[in-house]
Formats: structure tokens, C-alpha cells, sequence
């Protein structure tokens, strides 16, 4: 290992030499007082030094980076804002970081076509306001949208609390521009819906850094609605507001969001944001519905109702839009209130059925009990994303193991109700041995293929997101010797 070290570092510098021909010496970083801030994403719990980082901030640049990381067999890490929640980010030895956080213009609005071109650096929110002028937003809005970058939200497919009704981050993109390992660029997409040939722009969304390096996005821009409005439901039992959520759909009603927070995550963001919410509560449902007003009058007495028949003890309408947003605001603050009451937290990313949400919440609450580890729950309710939050103390012994097969286990729930490992946080390397269990042999020998027509070398983002068949095969013999999957240990570099 230390003569494997050795030959890594001695590589290092000749490698720096030929990065500073193309980028300035302060846009090559690596002293560990300088890549200490890239050492990892959202998902703290894994951390490792970058090799080199490099930061360009032109098109050209990259192209020259991934030519000479090309020609030279070096791995290549991209990072955006580092808000990811599942180590899609984690550098690892002998592999290069690139940064795009210099790319942030947005180049071209378009009212009329309702359209904008940006950089991959111009953070979430900031699209939304500089288009608000023209009565235009972006729908997708991540709870960490006033930081996360649009390139990372094309890596990972983010979605957010408007997911329900607008969709995705894949639904929400027209063209992309990306440049490939050997640096050739090439636009997918185009100014038009739909394009002859196979839809390579669903493919790069959610490729996690594993296909190609995003230079440019143009996202689709929709219409402020005449009309939002908030009804908050208070509930004394979780699995009553989880089959209040089934209810709403089942009667045709696509809220914009409807989104649940149980007790533990109700009074951690009241006392961080004083939003209102009822501290007493098991469980709140936040509803918006939106578009024109005779349509929204309609549903909220809708809603209304069906709310009641489900259960509700207290209900509650915005009656304007700062109160509206202040609904929002605890909702969205939910990640960091919970931060607030325990050293640590790992935040969970999995999709159920809505039918099985009762289920679910009911399991995840006996876990709980017997792991001895607290749970906060927030969702997106409306199309069954849940975020476990599972509080912890990465200083007590043997605890952030503990968290990490309580939280294999909510994943493998997931599957065995008909659900998937991820809503919109990617697997990176916190799912990648639930992957083994989602998907056979040839499905992942498939996924492989894919990766080898665009990155014949593996050397973007290597062991992130699709484990190999020889991992899934030893993960599989383990699981016959011990009656179920370890927790990931390969990760941790």
C-alpha cells in the first residue's frame, strides 16, 4: 500500500506541470489546506483528500483537461456545489476533481420560447429569479435549490417539493452540452420537444458524472400560475396522513406538492424557523395546489374535505403568499433543523407505491426502536419519496455502522414493496451494494455497456452509481453465509 502511495504522488507532479499549461497555477489546487473543502459531498460520513482539483472556467479548458487526463489514464471526478447526499462526489487517489463552480452566467434567456441557457455552476434558485421579471420560473426546486447547482441536478435527476405535478429534473431540460473523456463536445437534445433517434438526454440525466461532463443546460421555463395556495393538515397518527396522501390522488388531484413531516421533523423545524406548525402533531401534510383561481377554489374545498374523511384534526389554509412560504420554509428546512439536535444525521433517499406508505412508515418506526437510533421523516408524500433522516454519533463506536445497515435495510424495503433505492439522490456510493439487490446480472451488464459506448476506459467517475458483477457476486455469496447484505466497508478509501 505505502509503495502504491508512493508511485501515485510521484506521478502528481509532472501531472500538475502539464495542468498548469492550460489553466492558471491558483486554478490547480493541490496542497491538502487547499482541496480540504472538496474532500466530500452532503454525505460527510465518507471523506477523502482530492489528488489534484483542477478549477477551469471555459469550455476549451475542460476539453484540454479531459484530453491530457485522456491521453495520461487519469480518472476524472466532476463536482458542482457539493450539496449531493450519496458521495457521488467523493474524490478518490490518483484521480483528478474538476470543479465547474466557475461556470455560473446564465447565457440566453428566451421569454417567448421560454427557455434558458446556462452553465452547469448558475445555482437552482437563481434561475427562478432571474427569469421571474418575465412571469416565467423554474419548476424543480431541491430543498437545497438556494445552493445546488444545475449541473448537479442534471447528474443526480433532483427533483423537489413541485415534483408531483412538474416533474423531475429529465422533464424539465430540452438540450445539453457535454464534453467526453477523449474532450470532444457534443450537444444532446436540441430547440425542439422531440428529436429522431434514442432519447440520450433521459440518458444523461441521472448518469452521475459517469458519461460525460456537463458544459451547458437549456431548461424549460413555465409560467408563474395565477394562483398558489397552501392547506396545512395536521394529523395524530403518521399512517393516517400517509392514506390521506393516497386519497388526494385517488380522487384525481395532482397537487403541485404534497409533501409529509412527522412529529420529530415538525418540532425541529418550528424551533429552527417558527413556521406555525402544530408541535402536538404526529404528522402534517402540506398540500399546494395551484393554477388558475376558479380552479383552485374548486380543489382546496375538494381537499378540504377529503382531508377531514381521512382523519385530519386540524386544518389549515394560507391566506396569503408570505404565510405560504413560510409553510415552505420549514419544509424546506427541515434537513438542516434536524442537524440541530444531533451530531450527526444520514439522510435516506428511497421510493415506495403510495399504497405502501403506511407499511413502510410502520417498519421504519419498529427499526427504529430496535436499532435504538431516532428517525425523522420528511417526504415527498405525493409520489412516495421518502427521506428517512436516522440521527446518530459518528463518535460513538460502531454507530455509523449501525446507521448504515438500518438505513440498507429501509432500501431493501423499499424494493420489496414494488420501489426503488433512489428518488433523486443518485446512489454514488452510499447505494451502490443495494444496487446488487434492484438488479439482476444482465440488467447491470447492460448498464456497463452504456457506460463503455461513452467511457471505454471507466475512467469518469469510476466506482460510483453501477457495481461490478464480481462485486454483486461476492455481496451475493455473503448473503447466502449470513442471511443478509453487509453494510458498505469498500467505500470509505
Amino acid at each position: 500500500m505505502v509503495a502504491k502511495i508512493h508511485k501515485v504522488n510521484k506521478r502528481r507532479s509532472p501531472f500538475v506541470r502539464q495542468l498548469r499549461r492550460i489553466l492558471p497555477r491558483a486554478s490547480v489546487l493541490f496542497d491538502s489546506e487547499d482541496t480540504r473543502p472538496y474532500e466530500c459531498d452532503g454525505l460527510s460520513a465518507y471523506r477523502e483528500l482530492p489528488w489534484v482539483v483542477a478549477l477551469p472556467d471555459t469550455i476549451e479548458q475542460v476539453q484540454a483537461i479531459m484530453r491530457l487526463c485522456h491521453a495520461e489514464q487519469i480518472p476524472v471526478i466532476a463536482r458542482g456545489a457539493g450539496t449531493g447526499l450519496s458521495g457521488g462526489a467523493l474524490p478518490q487517489d490518483g484521480s483528478l476533481l474538476l470543479s465547474l463552480a466557475k461556470f455560473k452566467q446564465i447565457i440566453e434567456l428566451d421569454p417567448v420560447a421560454r427557455t434558458a441557457r446556462v452553465q452547469p455552476g448558475v445555482r437552482n434558485l437563481a434561475i427562478s429569479e432571474a427569469v421571474k421579471q418575465h412571469g416565467l420560473y423554474y419548476a424543480p426546486d431541491p430543498s437545497s435549490q438556494i445552493a445546488c447547482t444545475i449541473g448537479g441536478n442534471v447528474a443526480e435527476n433532483a427533483g423537489g417539493v413541485h415534483c408531483l405535478k412538474y416533474g423531475l429534473t429529465v422533464h424539465n431540460i430540452q438540450q445539453l452540452i457535454i464534453i467526453t473523456m477523449d474532450g470532444e463536445r457534443v450537444t444532446i437534445g436540441g430547440g425542439g420537444l422531440d428529436s429522431p433517434g434514442y432519447d440520450l438526454l433521459a440518458l444523461l440525466t441521472g448518469s452521475e458524472g459517469l458519461l460525460g461532463i456537463i458544459v451547458e443546460v437549456t431548461v424549460k421555463l413555465l409560467p408563474l400560475p395565477e394562483r398558489a395556495q397552501v392547506i396545512l393538515a395536521a394529523f395524530d397518527d403518521i399512517e393516517k396522513a400517509g392514506n390521506a396522501v393516497a386519497d388526494i390522488i385517488a380522487h384525481g388531484i395532482i397537487p403541485a406538492g404534497l409533501e409529509m413531516m412527522d412529529r420529530y421533523a415538525i418540532q425541529a423545524a418550528e424551533a429552527f424557523v417558527h413556521a406555525g406548525y402544530p408541535e402536538d402533531a404526529e404528522a402534517i401534510l402540506l398540500c399546494e395546489l395551484d393554477g388558475i383561481n376558479e380552479e383552485v377554489s374548486e380543489q382546496i374545498l375538494i381537499v378540504h374535505s377529503l382531508l377531514q374523511k381521512s382523519g385530519a384534526t386540524e386544518l389549515r389554509t394560507a391566506k396569503d403568499n408570505t404565510e405560504r412560504e413560510l409553510m415552505w420554509k420549514g419544509r424546506k428546512a427541515a434537513f438542516p433543523a434536524i442537524g440541530r439536535l444531533s451530531p450527526d444525521y444520514y439522510c435516506m433517499d428511497g421510493t415506495i407505491p403510495r399504497k405502501q406508505l403506511a407499511t413502510v412508515l410502520k417498519r421504519i418506526n419498529e427499526w427504529s426502536k430496535e436499532y435504538n437510533l431516532p428517525v425523522a421523516n420528511v417526504f415527498h408524500a405525493g409520489d412516495g419519496n421518502l427521506h428517512p433522516l436516522i440521527l446518530y454519533d459518528a463518535n460513538k463506536p460502531g454507530e455509523l455502522e449501525r446507521t448504515e445497515e438500518f438505513g440498507g435495510k429501509i432500501l431493501e424495503l423499499c424494493i420489496e414493496v414494488g420501489g426503488t433505492i433512489s428518488g433523486e439522490h443518485g446512489v454514488g456510493i452510499e447505494k451502490i451494494d443495494q444496487m446488487c439487490v434492484q438488479f439482476q446480472a444482465l440488467e447491470l451488464k447492460q448498464f456497463h455497456a452504456v457506460k463503455h459506448a461513452f467511457d471505454p476506459e471507466s475512467l469518469l467517475n469510476p466506482g460510483k452509481a453501477v457495481p461490478t458483477l464480481h462485486r454483486c457476486a461476492e455481496l451475493g455469496a455473503m448473503h447466502v453465509h449470513h442471511g443478509q447484505l453487509p453494510h458498505p466497508e469498500l467505500e470509505r478509501f
